[in-house]
């Protein structure tokens, strides 16, 4: 019966609910993902990438869980839209590259879906991949009150006017020096930037790597780059959590 016991404690200390979530921002309906491991877990944000809301964030969603997270991966697009196209991707991303104003509404409308389903909203970080890596970083800009922005081969150019001094905790950004996509000048200049604001940061970079270069299964996956820049940031979840 003791072993029993143990045995069903263990399975019930891993177990998640896992489920799409509708959530509406300004009105219009949008649906994220949940992974719910109890009010207490901290929780980590997912920002996808231009493709939308996938497979991809649901593994990574998936990996953090069985850390101990519980995960929202949001949605930038809107319920039921698809990104399937290389035209509508670039449609939808450009058009909140151009309206940074509602970039930023979006992932504070995905915040408040998340404290509506009673995640731990006072323990949180974001993450997010290519275009939500730069999402991530437009809403560290804004003062989001999270506990660490997490940025995945995002776009770190530095735009006129660019600040970070609103920034509550820290960054860090994970690049491949292949990038094609957003070169090294791009990479010096945010890191000159957060510098010279004393913006607690961390940004590394991975030779050879391209831009992409933790999407599994494409041609720009890089496995060494990829499980090292995993590593660092789960050692970075940490950090932010003491």
């Amino acid at each position: 019966m003791k072993i029993f016991t143990v045995f069903m404690l263990t399975v019930f200390s891993t177990m998640v609910s896992a489920k799409d979530i509708d959530y509406k921002v300004a009105g219009k309906t949008y649906q994220g993902f949940l992974l719910d491991k109890g009010k207490n877990a901290p929780l980590v944000i997912i920002v996808h990438d231009w493709d939308g809301l996938g497979d991809y964030e649901k593994k990574r969603g998936q990996m953090l869980a069985d850390l101990g997270y519980s995960v929202f991966a949001l949605d930038m697009f809107g319920k039921g839209v698809k990104a399937d196209t290389l035209a509508k991707r670039k449609q939808l991303t450009g058009a909140l590259y151009k309206n940074r104003k509602k970039m930023r509404s979006l992932m504070d409308g995905a915040l408040k879906a998340a404290k509506d389903q009673r995640l731990n909203v006072g323990n949180a970080s974001v993450v997010g991949y290519c275009f939500g890596g730069t999402s991530v970083l437009e809403w560290a800009k804004s003062g989001a009150p999270l506990k660490g922005f997490a940025s995945f081969h995002g776009d770190l150019a530095v735009k006129p006017g660019d600040s970070y001094r609103k920034m509550k905790s820290k960054i860090i950004a994970f690049h491949g020096s292949a990038d094609q996509a957003v070169g090294m000048q791009s990479f010096a200049d945010m890191a000159m930037l957060l510098e010279k604001e004393h913006i607690p940061h961390e940004m590394i970079t991975y030779s050879g790597a391209p831009h992409a270069f933790t999407v599994f299964g494409s041609e720009r996956y890089r496995k060494d780059a990829d499980e090292k820049s995993w590593r660092r940031y789960v050692e970075f979840l940490k950090e932010q959590q003491r």
